[in-house]
């Protein structure tokens, strides 16, 4: 299963030091991370990402009719989480994180767009910290985190504990990872990105097995859910498709992520795709990210359901 790490769209999910990395690669050690100087960049790339998660909470309002509390577990600055206000008007919204200037940005957020007074926030390492919501939740959604926690199965049935008999867990996890390059950029070997992907896996296999106390898993997300004692219901995929010519936001994401590969991954890829990658990145190279019409934006991402039995 494609593990994609684009996800600026959310916050950090904290446990035993370990969260959200958000942009292209693979961040996960975030001691050093200034979450508030981060703070617009994921917003952005949020942005960006809205009708992938316009058609996600579409599909999941056909399976959830009107949820008295929607929580979304590790939300950042709130976007997704102002989204679901926006689709469930009768519901109150709890974004749950664990950085605080991140749920400033989703309260700001929240208000600015007339959901404040049914939107409230959580600050703390997760999945713990839900013990502090008043009630059961209808609805949690959590993307792309679960995969950061030591012990994914017991997140799991730890996030479907604060789920109201019937409640449903929503979790992103998966699907196609980003895909931003042609395969044949014009100069140096063709299949750039397709290299970037394996080195990203490798990383990603890393970093599972250095978390404390990790737990191996095979990915079979029904699997997990129904291990956790959870009824799956339902799988689906769904597309983000920028075509060329990008608009100045989604080229800015462009470069934010292969910069951000770069400083992660760079010294893992072989000389020749290191110096293409530093070519693309360069502003004054014509056939650079900042200037070449070419690139796009094509990624899917998977939605898994589950019910918390009545």
């Amino acid at each position: 299963m494609a593990h994609d790490h684009h996800h600026d769209t959310h916050g950090s999910v904290h446990q035993q030091g370990h969260g959200h990395g958000h942009g292209n690669g693979h961040t996960h050690d975030h001691a050093d991370i200034d979450w508030a100087e981060m703070a617009p960049h994921l917003e952005a790339h949020a942005e960006l990402y809205t009708p992938l998660y316009r058609q996600a909470l579409t599909w999941l309002a056909r399976e959830v009719t009107e949820p008295g509390l929607v929580v979304d577990v590790g939300s950042g600055p709130g976007v997704v989480s102002c989204l679901f206000a926006d689709t469930f008007p009768g519901a109150r919204v709890v974004a749950a994180d664990g950085a605080g200037p991140l749920l400033e940005r989703a309260r700001a957020r929240a208000e600015r767009l007339g959901f404040g007074d049914r939107f409230g926030t959580l600050t703390g390492d997760l999945p713990g910290a839900l013990s502090e919501l008043d009630y059961p939740a209808d609805l949690m959604w959590a993307s792309q985190s679960l995969h950061h926690l030591p012990d994914q199965r017991a997140a799991l049935a730890a996030l479907g504990g604060h789920l109201a008999p019937g409640g449903t867990l929503a979790i992103l996890e998966g699907g196609l990872p980003a895909r931003f390059l042609p395969r044949d950029l014009g100069f140096g070997r063709p299949g750039l990105q397709a290299r970037i992907r394996a080195v990203e896996e490798d990383a990603f296999a890393e970093m599972r097995a250095d978390l404390p106390d990790s737990v191996a898993e095979t990915e079979d997300w029904p699997a997990m859910l129904t291990a956790a004692g959870l009824k799956h219901t339902g799988t689906r995929s769904f597309l983000l498709d920028l075509p060329a010519p990008l608009s100045d936001a989604a080229r800015d994401y462009v470069t934010t992520s292969l910069s951000r590969l770069r400083e992660r991954i760079g010294e893992r890829l072989d000389a020749g795709d290191r110096a293409t990658l530093d070519r693309l990145l360069d502003p004054a190279d014509e056939a650079g990210v900042h200037r070449r019409q070419d690139l796009f934006v094509l990624v899917a991402h998977t939605v898994y359901t589950a019910v918390r039995p009545v």
